[in-house]
């Protein structure tokens, strides 16, 4: 097929007003974009428990009669279809299997937990109580709780959304226990024994002979705040005691330890010894089929196939995908063999797995048969840096060049329930701030992006809910989010309490999220166009910029950024006379010719002279460009 470009030298002035780039205003109307025939995909991550809440009282360590807490059923037909017009193709419901919790739900034969193994009022989602069912507090009956979140499911599927929720196979709670299990299904733990420090089909390791001890508290800190509960002695039965989730052997764990989980072994003994066949060599370039029919013969350790039964379970009830939490702890073997068994019963699911040792990422897409890792430790932590005034662009392309032969498996953000807010005075203290870097992390790459609920109206994470301190919105507490709330305005969904930098700070990322799932470039070919110009110093460019080019046979984008929150800048970008010539730009005849930024809705000339490819242009501070050749 013809390529459509057309020879550039692009003469762009952008409205140089402020700090924040407006909506795009009238004008007349533009050819819809093509639909990319490869999907990129956006992930919006919710915390299940707090997207619909709307009490705004936030008590420090408050009971959910006192702060409130959110539901499956807040979830609307039209909170979905918001969600969805902002560009979300999957949500992450994060925190839906039943963790620890302090509220009372024996009425619904479920045991009273502990507050001294509980981190939180509302509890932590990473300390799984039963994989069977689902979080009491986010069903209007608990008795109906599992039929709720099926009806949540339909729901999503019905306005264009798949779902993902959390597996976090490294722990589960000290407390677990199964009230809900299938037939025959038995919990972690029962048919252990205790009585040595390890078995290759235990679920847990041991110290045998010794009880666990709870940590001692540091720092003025005591659980629920300090306030009476019969359970809140200082002592939790446990007998032997068991390793901490992270791996602690003490009986007693430091309070920054996972006190609240215990390890879950997978069949490597405590001298890091593998109790299971691996793969053979050459697995790394072999499909999901082939590795789970390598393991259909083998035998596994009893803790494999629990969670493999687990996960079978959700898929079967409509689940979409998996987040799965720190899989790196969590030997890639096992990835393998329940990922493979994921897989068969669903070749599209959607596997998204928390790893941070970059040495690792190509054993756990290869071998471990994940979809997609955190780019966390690469370009998450480059781009904070420079947000921060403590890092250069000049870093990114090395990221992206170390990454190119995985880069479509490595997730993006800026935001999840891990990392602190963008506008939290820890991280960039301003939401505006962090958009030049929103718009290269969405862009940059043909991987999905992720945002977490609230980013999009510049949620800080201000809120003193008890456990933990602010800068990240409480994953521990009941308490609501102001900025979202507004947003959410009492359950209509339609940001009618928003202020008006709120508004357009949302209307940003709708179009920027759109614009990477709608225009086909951005599933195509990428090249740097940063360090190329950074040689031109002279024509004004520099570290205070960022751009890069993406494309396909028949689409051509140039993106450009500006991160300096004070400077405007006013430079010439160019284009390298290879990328031009592979664009057939010097092919063309000189001329004005129309380049449309699809970010801003503004239209600009271009114009060609001689062998030269151009760009001039001047963005305000904070503001992107986002070019599409006509």
């Amino acid at each position: 097929m013809k390529k459509r470009i057309i020879p550039v030298v692009m003469g762009v002035v952008l409205g140089l007003g402020g700090c924040r780039q407006a909506a795009p205003e009238s004008q007349e109307k533009q050819e819809e974009p093509m639909k990319p025939e490869r999907q990129k995909e956006v992930v919006y991550q919710v915390f299940t428990r707090l997207f619909g809440n709307t009490n705004t009282r936030n008590k420090p360590w408050g009971t959910i009669e006192e702060n409130g807490v959110g539901k499956f059923n807040d979830f609307t037909d039209k909170a979905l279809q918001e969600i969805r017009d902002l560009g979300a193709t999957y949500i992450w419901y994060t925190g839906v299997p039943h963790h620890a919790v302090i509220t009372d739900y024996t009425t619904y034969d479920i045991s009273n937990d502990d507050p001294d193994v509980v981190k939180g009022r509302a509890g932590s989602p990473y300390a799984v109580k039963d994989y069977y069912n689902v979080n009491p507090d986010l069903a209007e009956d608990p008795e109906n709780r599992l039929q709720e979140f099926k009806e949540l499911i339909d729901r999503t599927h019905k306005n264009g959304l798949k779902l993902l929720i959390d597996i976090v196979p490294n722990h589960v709670a000290r407390s677990y226990e199964g009230k809900t299990n299938p037939e025959g299904v038995r919990d972690f733990g029962a048919d252990d024994d205790v009585s040595v420090a390890y078995s290759r089909d235990n679920n847990f390791y041991y110290i045998p002979g010794e009880s666990f001890e709870v940590p001692q508290w540091e720092n003025g800190y005591q659980p629920l705040g300090g306030e009476a509960h019969p359970m809140a002695d200082g002592k939790f039965d446990e007998n032997p005691a068991k390793w901490t989730g992270n791996g602690s052997r003490k009986t007693q764990p430091s309070m920054n330890d996972w006190y609240e989980t215990v390890k879950i072994n997978y069949g490597v003994t405590p001298e890091g010894v593998k109790d299971f066949d691996t793969l053979p060599e050459g697995f790394d370039r072999k499909g999901y089929q082939e590795h789970f029919a390598f393991w259909q013969d083998k035998s596994v350790p009893d803790s494999w196939k629990k969670f493999r039964d687990i996960a079978l379970y959700w898929t079967k009830m409509g689940v979409d995908g998996f987040r799965f939490d720190m899989a790196e702890m969590v030997p890639v073997e096992f990835w393998s063999y329940l990922n493979s068994q994921i897989k068969t019963e669903n070749p599209d699911a959607f596997l998204l797995a928390e790893v941070y040792q970059p040495a690792l990422y190509r054993d756990y897409i290869r071998l471990g048969k994940m979809d997609y890792l955190y780019d966390k430790v690469e370009l998450y932590d480059t781009l904070k840096n420079i947000l921060q005034d403590r890092g250069l662009t000049r870093n990114i392309p090395a990221i992206q060049e170390g990454l190119k032969d995985i880069e479509h498996h490595m997730l993006h953000f800026l935001e999840n329930h891990d990392e602190q807010r963008i506008a939290s005075p820890d991280f960039a203290g301003s939401a505006q701030k962090g958009k030049p870097a929103m718009v290269v992390s969405a862009l940059i790459s043909t991987s999905p992006t992720m945002i977490y609920f609230g980013q999009e109206v510049g949620e800080p994470g201000a809120e003193d809910a008890g456990f933990g301190d602010p800068t990240r919105t409480s994953i521990f507490d009941y308490v609501g989010v102001p900025h979202h709330q507004r947003w959410v305005n009492e359950g209509a969904y339609d940001g009618g309490q928003l202020s008006e930098e709120e508004r357009g700070l949302r209307d940003f990322y709708k179009r920027l999220l759109n614009i990477s799932t709608d225009y086909p470039a951005f599933t195509g070919a990428y090249q740097d166009l940063h360090l190329f110009n950074l040689e031109k110093h002279d024509l004004g460019y520099d570290d205070g910029l960022y751009s890069f080019a993406r494309w396909t046979e028949d689409q051509q984008m140039i993106v450009v950024s500006n991160f300096d929150a004070n400077q405007t800048k006013e430079f010439v970008l160019r284009i390298p006379e290879e990328l031009a010539r592979s664009w057939d730009v010097l092919e063309k005849s000189s001329g004005p010719v129309i380049a449309r930024d699809v970010l801003n809705g503004r239209n600009s000339v271009l114009q060609a002279e001689g062998g030269s490819v151009s760009i001039k242009m001047i963005l305000p501070p904070l503001g992107s460009a986002v070019f599409e050749i006509q």
